[in-house]
């Protein structure tokens, strides 16, 4: 029986965009199923003593800047630091990935669109069309797929992984929970790697 990896992000994560092929390599190298799971961070940051960028220590932002060129050149990248439509409001674009997994779509090939579109070609993923066209193009029903991510019932799915995220101590994006155990960052693919090929027991908290 194939392992389970609940996967939380946001299509406005830097470091989701940066991991998620490598991720996805991984899950499919080691038989992983994948469960999708947005989240909205600024809630998430919130109720976890995390701060908003713009209220980090300018330190903690002039470091964040060098380690996204770290990445970048790590991953084979080519990406823009500080796109023209970021940050942006991602609450339509994360339900569209929510939307997908309803429909029964895998939303792995938007989400390979979807990343680049931000931080490659620096398109606006709070629009309308710009949605449609990246979803049409994934080959999916783009136009009926982004009417649904924008219902309530949506929200509720989003809400839903924002409590889910919580109990399970999640607090930022990207994070991959296997058998409870959380790997926080897309620099933590490696040690998830590691954790799948052995079949060992999770870690705990040592409290």
């Amino acid at each position: 029986m194939p392992r389970s990896i609940d996967y939380y992000f946001s299509l406005q994560s830097p470091w989701a965009y940066i991991g998620h092929k490598l991720f996805m390599d991984v899950a499919s190298t080691y038989n992983a199923k994948v469960n999708y799971k947005p989240v909205v961070l600024v809630d998430l940051f919130s109720e976890t003593g995390g701060l908003p960028l713009m209220k980090r220590h300018p330190v903690r932002q002039r470091y964040r800047m060098v380690e996204l060129q770290r990445w970048r050149d790590k991953r084979g990248l080519d990406f823009n630091l500080q796109p023209t439509h970021w940050p942006f409001n991602a609450r339509l674009a994360d339900g569209l990935v929510i939307a997908t997994v309803e429909a029964g779509h895998d939303p792995d090939p938007l989400l390979r669109l979807a990343y680049p579109a931000v931080w490659e070609r620096q398109l606006n993923l709070n629009d309308v069309e710009t949605l449609t066209k990246l979803a049409d193009d994934a080959g999916l029903p783009g136009q009926q797929l982004v009417a649904r991510a924008a219902t309530d019932a949506i929200g509720a799915i989003y809400e839903q992984n924002r409590q889910d995220a919580l109990a399970a101590d999640v607090f930022g994006s990207p994070v991959y929970v296997l058998d409870g155990e959380v790997f926080w960052g897309q620099d933590r693919i490696e040690l998830l790697a590691d954790a799948l090929k052995s079949g060992r027991a999770a870690y705990r908290p040592q409290v």
